[in-house]
This record gives C-alpha cells, sequence and structure tokens, in this order.
C-alpha cells in the first residue's frame, strides 16, 4: 500500500497499540500497522485514516472497539499441519515417548496451542493424538488453545474451513476427520472438536501459570509465530512464564523463524527431523554474568595510572618510614539481619516458577513443623504445596495436601475451589462441580467458582445453569476495582475477568 499516515502519528499510534495491547510495532513493522490500522478505520467508518488514528489514541474506547482494533492488528495466516518438520518430529518421537512413559501410570496429555489464530493448529494436535493413541477414550487429553483475538477464536470455535487451510496435507486426512459443509466449507468432526478447548488469553498481560486459566502443567506449549508481535522485554517475559508453565522434560515448540539460542537459554535445544524443539530441564539453568569492576580492585595499578592520580612524577626513591599503629577501630555490631521463614522463602520460590525448589522447601517445613506453631500456618503451608505440586502436574500428590489443609482449614474456600480446578483438570467433572458448589456453600461471593462452574456446565451442555453463574460473577464483579486482584486467581485483575465473562456469555447465547 501507498504510505499515507506521517511519521510521528504512526510513532505515537505504535506506542498506544503496545500500551494497550501489549503489541509490539517497530519502525520495520508500520507497514504492517498501517495496513491493519487502515481495515479499522473503514470497520468504525472513518474514511481518513489519521483522523482514525488520533481518535483511537484519544478516545475511551469500549470493550468491542477494543477488540476490532485487536482483531485488524493480529490478523494471522494458518493452515493444517503447518511446518511439517515439527509434526513429523511430533509424530515419530516426542508424542510416542510421552505416551509411553504414560502408560501404566495416570493416562493424561497437556498441550497448549498459546497463540492459536483460528483453530488449524490446534485441531492438527488433536488429529495427531487421535492417530496415536488407540484407546483415546481412557485418556484424560487437555488442548488449550488461546488466542487475544476474539474474531479468531470464534472461528475456531466454529471449526468450517475452505480448501486454503488444508493446502499442502494428504487428501486423506480431510476426508477422515472433516466433513463437507454448506458452501463447500469442511467442518471438523466431533470426535476431534471435543479435544480442543478455545479460551481467551492475552500473553502480553493475562497471569500464566495459573491453574484459573489451565495454564499450568503442560507437556508442550506450542508458540509460533506470535513472538514477532510483542517488544523485546514482553519476549523475554513471554518465554520465562512458558519455561514455568512446562513440566520438567516438557517441550516448547516455535518457529523456524523464532528459533534462538539467547532467547529460549535456559532451555535445551535439541534438534529431531530437521526441526528445532526446546526442552525444559530439571532445574533451572544458572545465569552467566560478567566479571564485576570489583572483580578488578585488587590487581597492581600501573605507574602512569598512579602518575595520572596525582598528578605529578613518581620518579623519586621514596625512604621507607617505620609503620605506626593504626588505632584500634570501634566495635559496630552488625544490624540484626530479619529473619525470613521458611513458608516465606518457598512463597518466593513459587512465584519465580521453581516449583522443585519450593516444594522441597514446603515438604521439609509441613515434615518437621518447627514453624508450624498453630493450625492457620501448616493450613497454609499445604495449601501452598498443593498449589505447588499441581503445578509440578503431580494432582494425586496435589490433592493429598489439599485434604490435609481442610482438615485444619475446614471453612477457607480457596482451598475447595483448589481441589476444584485439581478435579477439573484430572477429567473428574461431577466431582470438580461439587467442590465448586462446597466453595460456594462457604463463600457465596467466590467469584471464580461461579465462573469455574459456568464454564463445567457449559461444557456439559447445561446453558441455562452456565448462564445464572455467569450473571452471578459479573454482578460480583461489580464490587471490585478494575484493577483488584481477585481471590485465587495469582493474578487476574476484575476488569479482565470481565471481558472474558463478556466474551463467555457471548458463546453461551450464541450456543
Amino acid at each position: 500500500m501507498t504510505h499515507t499516515i506521517d511519521d510521528q502519528l504512526l510513532s505515537q499510534l505504535s506506542g498506544f497499540v503496545t500500551a494497550r495491547f501489549g503489541l509490539h510495532f517497530p519502525k520495520k513493522r508500520w507497514r504492517d500497522l498501517e495496513r491493519g490500522i487502515a481495515r479499522a478505520a473503514s470497520d468504525f467508518g472513518f474514511k481518513d485514516i489519521t483522523s482514525c488514528i488520533r481518535w483511537l489514541i484519544t478516545a475511551q474506547l469500549t470493550k468491542s472497539q477494543l477488540d476490532t482494533v485487536v482483531c485488524r492488528l493480529t490478523i494471522g495466516e494458518t493452515y493444517f499441519f503447518r511446518e511439517r518438520k515439527s509434526f513429523d518430529a511430533l509424530e515419530a518421537q516426542i508424542l510416542p515417548a510421552l505416551i509411553s512413559s504414560r502408560r501404566g501410570k495416570e493416562k493424561r496429555l497437556r498441550i497448549w496451542s498459546a497463540g492459536c489464530s483460528t483453530g488449524e493448529e490446534a485441531y492438527s494436535i488433536a488429529i495427531l493424538l487421535h492417530r496415536l493413541i488407540s484407546d483415546l477414550p481412557q485418556w484424560n487429553i487437555t488442548i488449550l488453545a488461546t488466542d487475544v483475538n476474539p474474531a479468531s477464536l470464534c472461528k475456531a470455535d466454529r471449526g468450517e474451513y475452505s480448501d486454503w487451510s488444508f493446502r499442502g496435507i494428504p487428501h486423506w486426512i480431510k476426508e477422515k476427520f472433516f466433513t463437507r459443509s454448506a458452501g463447500g466449507r469442511f467442518e471438523v468432526a466431533d470426535t476431534i472438536r471435543k479435544m480442543v478447548t478455545f479460551a481467551s488469553l492475552n500473553l502480553a498481560d493475562d497471569p500464566y501459570p495459573s491453574l484459573f486459566n489451565n495454564t499450568n502443567a503442560m507437556d508442550i506449549i506450542f508458540c509460533r509465530n506470535v513472538l514477532m508481535y510483542f517488544a523485546p522485554h514482553q519476549v523475554n517475559k513471554v518465554i520465562d512464564n512458558f519455561h514455568h508453565s512446562l513440566i520438567p522434560g516438557g517441550w516448547l515448540v516455535v518457529s523456524p523463524c523464532e528459533t534462538s539460542h539467547t532467547l529460549f537459554r535456559q532451555f535445551e535445544t535439541v534438534s529431531l527431523h530437521g526441526a528445532i524443539f526446546y526442552r525444559k530441564g530439571g532445574r533451572r539453568k544458572p545465569v552467566t554474568t560478567p566479571p564485576s569492576i570489583e572483580a578488578n580492585m585488587g590487581t597492581t595499578a600501573s605507574l602512569p595510572v598512579l602518575e595520572a592520580a596525582f598528578g605529578t612524577k613518581l620518579n623519586t626513591v621514596l625512604t621507607p618510614q617505620p609503620a605506626k599503629p593504626f588505632p584500634a577501630p570501634p566495635i559496630v555490631r552488625p544490624a540484626a539481619k530479619p529473619q525470613i521463614s521458611v513458608f516465606d522463602e518457598a512463597l518466593t520460590l513459587y512465584r519465580e516458577g521453581l516449583y522443585t525448589d519450593a516444594a522441597t522447601k514446603l515438604t521439609e517445613l509441613l515434615t518437621n513443623g518447627d514453624e508450624l506453631q498453630s493450625l492457620p500456618p501448616f493450613g497454609n503451608a499445604a495449601t501452598l504445596l498443593a498449589r505447588t505440586l499441581a503445578n509440578q502436574g503431580d494432582f494425586t500428590a496435589a490433592l493429598e495436601w489439599s485434604e490435609k489443609a481442610i482438615a485444619v482449614n475446614k471453612l477457607d474456600p480457596e482451598i475447595r475451589y483448589l481441589q476444584a480446578i485439581i478435579f477439573q483438570e484430572q477429567g473428574v467433572i461431577d466431582t470438580a462441580v461439587a467442590a465448586l458448589k462446597q466453595t460456594l456453600y462457604l463463600d457465596q461471593t467466590f467469584v471464580l467458582a461461579h465462573f469455574a462452574l459456568a464454564n463445567l456446565f457449559q461444557g456439559l451442555g447445561k446453558i441455562k445453569e452456565a448462564a445464572k453463574h455467569l450473571e452471578n460473577a459479573a454482578s460480583l464483579l461489580a464490587s471490585y476495582g478494575d484493577d483488584d486482584i481477585l481471590p485465587g486467581s495469582e493474578g487476574m485483575s476484575a476488569r479482565r475477568l470481565g471481558e472474558i465473562i463478556a466474551e463467555t456469555m457471548a458463546k453461551v447465547v450464541a450456543g
């Protein structure tokens, strides 16, 4: 397109888009930004793109208007089994090894398509698992597909595609896993559709890993052709959060154009079938820092340096004088350092994503019990350990510790809510529903319990019950400020949950 917008205005627009949406458009991508805003201007009825930009920067935009901007700036071009080498490696090595390691144990797999666009990637993963696992009904499979673009998520949820989405794949895949619909389009089979859960998630702002949005304890994360939308500091944050979201030994899949030894230094780089993957080790690798200036302070200064310091030539030989004893320094007793409890240490480790270290400290604390002089501290430590174990994917142990927490904190609704989310991740839906009802029995104002029940009832096809709990959650949010963090959410703001509830309600009504 012909460049029509002043560079200064484009710079202001780029800053606005980064601040409001977390999307990064450096100068080399301003033409992409201009094209996207031109489409948005048409949507908003502007004939003059410049006027549209000035309005966007200064106006108090509604949720619908913000969604329109996001849709126009994040149009993703994708198709089934894109970047075939990655899927070949998954089919031949990574997934068979994972499946084999889970047989005879808890048969589960958790995969996240982050930045799923219109859903082709997530459905490709589902098709691959359907082909590889002969006893699929006996497995608890989670394929979470998230995106910030509501229009893309709606299309993904419908699961209807044109021939263009099938380019380059064997014809039999279309014949076996899709049915022809009106207008020559193809609809994904119900067996595949039911394997995928689509949800709104902003990788730049929303909290993850989190039990709340099911982004914890992942075996594999796909994030391809997404990182280019973020500023450098945001890229580092996203990669770090992905590292925390994966279990030890988990895999991160990015686009070939996004591979970087520097960016993914906390991962092990693995080459399979001509594709690059990143694997999480058991512990975080230490970061090597350059030697500090202080490390060189003990070296002997050269004569020119000393001469420069004193401002004179040092050629005279000086006769050494007897040394005088230095006076004894005054005794200064060091200030007592504030003691940090083992629980606080474990909490810090948890927040840094160091779950193995946090679990070790909490287990020692709960076993020895020296710091636990009363029951509430024991319950708090047991709850944190349960949450830590759940983030590591050890749901059985997490439930055991949550029961111990409940035994001493019987009236704490957050523990019941934590149990409900763990039951949901295990696929025990009826038990999860019962735990959420217990949560609301203890606290009718627990917003996240209403929202979680709405999602479960929607999945069960109980639309009226889902709508009721969504309305309850939306009503309860009115008592919170926009930036207030909701109890049990691990960082979700009231404003953000309100946006997600509005999107979910639209899907429920449409359903």
